[in-house]
Parts: C-alpha cells; structure tokens; sequence
C-alpha cells in the first residue's frame, strides 16, 4: 500500500484519508464476498469498480489482482488471491488507524 499516493489523493487532510480508507475497506469487503458467485458480466464489473478505488488509495496489488480478473474473469487463482489481497489490505488499514 501506497501511503505517499493516498496522501497526494487527499491532499494530506488526514480526516480524509481515514473515511477514503474506511470506505475502501467496506467496498472491498461487500466484492470479496459477491465475487465469487457473481456470474461473468457482474464479476467484471465488481473487479472494475475495485480496481478503481484501489488505484485511488495506493493499494496497487490490489488493482492489478482485479485488472486480471477484469480481463479473465474466469481465473481461479486470481480470484482467490483477490481475497487474500483484500484481507492483507484490510488488516494493514486498520493497523494505521489504531
């Protein structure tokens, strides 16, 4: 995760960077839990909004993880890492935020 990023995004107000933070941490939740049982056209469009607001807070292993599975929607191994991802991501936002 990208600090430095997600401080140029927010302009450093910090309040920010915590709601940014918080509302990612919702949104990746809500995709890890409907992707998998998505069919294709809805898991393409779940990875696409994900990688989106991961590339806004500087988490990039997470939009590159939903670009693979935007372009192959099918992939396994990309959607089981996709949940990894989003746990490591998840458990790093709220170390910060203590």
């Amino acid at each position: 995760m990208d600090l430095g990023h997600l401080a140029r995004q927010t302009m450093g107000d910090r309040d920010l960077e915590r709601e940014v933070l918080a509302l990612f941490v919702q949104q990746s939740l809500n995709v890890r839990d409907q992707i998998a049982d998505a069919d294709t056209r809805q898991r393409i469009l779940l990875a696409h909004g994900l990688k989106g607001s991961a590339r806004g807070i500087g988490a990039f292993a997470v939009a590159e993880c939903a670009a693979i599975i935007e372009k192959q929607p099918e992939d396994v191994r990309a959607l089981k890492r996709l949940g990894m991802l989003i746990e490591e991501v998840r458990d790093f936002i709220a170390g910060i935020s203590r």
